[in-house]
């Protein structure tokens, strides 16, 4: 089997299985090995095509990272994160305060209510920032 004809059959490996990772580096790795088949097609020996594929898959990979896809989003701890947890941003009515801290009734259940930092202990609507277990953080 031809030089170029492995590494398109590893570039199409690469692309398979980065059809079940859901990153793009291994597709980063296979436009290297794609570019290790056209230098197998030019005639270039084994240590060129080498050489070659891993610059590529490098160069490929840093321009990846450097792009707005190669960054990840700055996510909240899932205890304040209004995606993993529904209560949050939710109103709660708190009656009175007692050293910062109360017991309400949300859902149907009681709730430990606390405050979070830099907010005054003044009874009426607070809204949940965090839920940590069985206590609701609250602010205004």
């Amino acid at each position: 089997m031809a030089d170029w004809m492995m590494w398109a059959i590893g570039a199409g490996v690469l692309v398979g299985l980065e059809l079940f990772s859901g990153t793009f580096y291994l597709l980063m790795i296979a436009i290297g090995f794609g570019a290790g088949a056209l230098t197998a097609v030019a005639r270039v020996d084994t240590p060129g095509q080498l050489l070659v594929a891993a610059v590529v898959a490098a160069v490929a990979t840093l321009l990846l990272r450097r792009s707005r896809f190669g960054k990840t989003a700055a996510q909240p701890p899932a205890e304040a994160n209004p995606d993993v947890n529904l209560d949050i941003g939710q109103s709660v009515n708190v009656p009175a305060w007692q050293d910062g801290a109360a017991r309400v009734m949300y859902r149907g259940a009681m709730w430990d209510v606390e405050l979070a930092p830099g907010v005054a202990a003044a009874p009426g609507v607070f809204r949940i920032r965090e839920v940590r277990g069985s206590r609701l953080i609250v602010g205004v």
